[in-house]
C-alpha cells in the first residue's frame, strides 16, 4: 500500500514509521525546508512541497496513493489536503487529523474525509475509558460508514455477565467486534461468556448507541 502522508512533524513521522515496519510504502510531503529531514525517517520517500497546491500534489504522485494522511498542525491545510485528495486525484482513502475540538463538524465526507481523527476526543474518551464502568464511551467516529466504535465495561451487575455471546440480542447495525479481557484481546464467538470487567468493544451507528446501552447493561 502506498500512503501519503502531509505534513512530516512528529505526529507525521510517528505515523510513517508505524507504516513503514508494517511493509507499506510512504511519502512525506513537507513545505517547511527546515523540516525536510530524511534522515528522521530514511525509509521514507520525502518532498518538499505545499500539500495545498495541486500542483505540488501532481509533482508527488498522489494520483497513485491508495491512502493520503493529512497530519499537519494546521487544520485549514489538512481540510485543503483532504478535499484536493479525493475529488483531484480519486484517493480512495482520506484520514485527517482534528487539532481543535471545535473545527471537528468540519471534518466530513464533503471536505473528502473518510475518517476523522481528533486529538482532543480521543483524548477525552481515553480519559473516560479509564474511569467509566458501566457506560457507553465513544472512541471514534467513521464517517463514510456513519458509525461510531463505543466501548462498553461490563459491571457485575450487567445482565449478561455469565451469559454467552449469542444470548445478548443486540439491535440491527451494531456488533460486538472484540473483548478486552485483562491483557488478552478475545475475538469474540457465539460461545463465550461475558465476565465481570470485561471491556467491550462495538461498531454501530450513533441511532442504535442507547439500544446497545440499555441490553448491554439493562438500563
Amino acid at each position: 500500500m502506498r500512503v501519503a502522508i502531509g505534513g512530516a512533524g512528529n505526529v507525521g513521522r510517528s505515523i510513517a514509521q508505524e507504516l513503514i515496519e508494517k511493509g507499506h510504502t510512504v511519502l512525506l510531503i513537507e513545505r517547511e525546508p527546515s523540516a525536510l529531514r530524511p534522515e528522521w525517517v530514511p525509509t521514507a520517500e520525502w518532498i518538499l512541497a505545499d500539500c495545498c497546491e495541486v500542483a505540488s500534489l501532481q509533482e508527488a504522485d498522489l494520483a497513485n496513493c491508495d491512502v493520503v494522511v493529512a497530519a499537519t498542525g494546521d487544520d485549514k491545510v489538512n481540510l485543503v489536503l483532504s478535499l484536493l485528495a479525493k475529488t483531484e486525484f480519486a484517493v480512495p482513502r482520506v484520514v485527517a487529523r482534528v487539532n481543535r475540538a471545535e473545527n471537528e463538524w468540519l471534518f466530513t465526507e464533503q471536505w473528502g474525509v473518510d475518517v476523522a481523527v481528533s486529538k482532543p476526543r480521543l483524548m477525552a474518551a481515553l480519559v473516560e475509558e479509564a474511569v467509566s464502568v458501566g457506560d457507553l464511551v465513544r472512541l471514534m467516529t467513521f464517517r463514510q460508514a456513519q458509525a461510531n466504535l463505543v466501548e462498553i465495561t461490563l459491571p457485575e451487575t450487567a445482565p449478561y455477565v455469565g451469559r454467552a455471546v449469542r444470548e445478548v440480542p443486540l439491535p440491527r447495525d451494531s456488533a460486538l467486534v472484540a473483548i478486552l479481557r485483562g491483557k488478552r484481546v478475545v475475538a469474540p464467538t457465539p460461545g463465550d461468556s461475558l465476565e465481570p470487567g470485561d471491556e467491550l468493544i462495538f461498531v454501530c451507528t450513533s441511532e442504535v448507541e442507547d439500544e446497545v446501552r440499555s441490553v448491554v447493561l439493562g438500563r
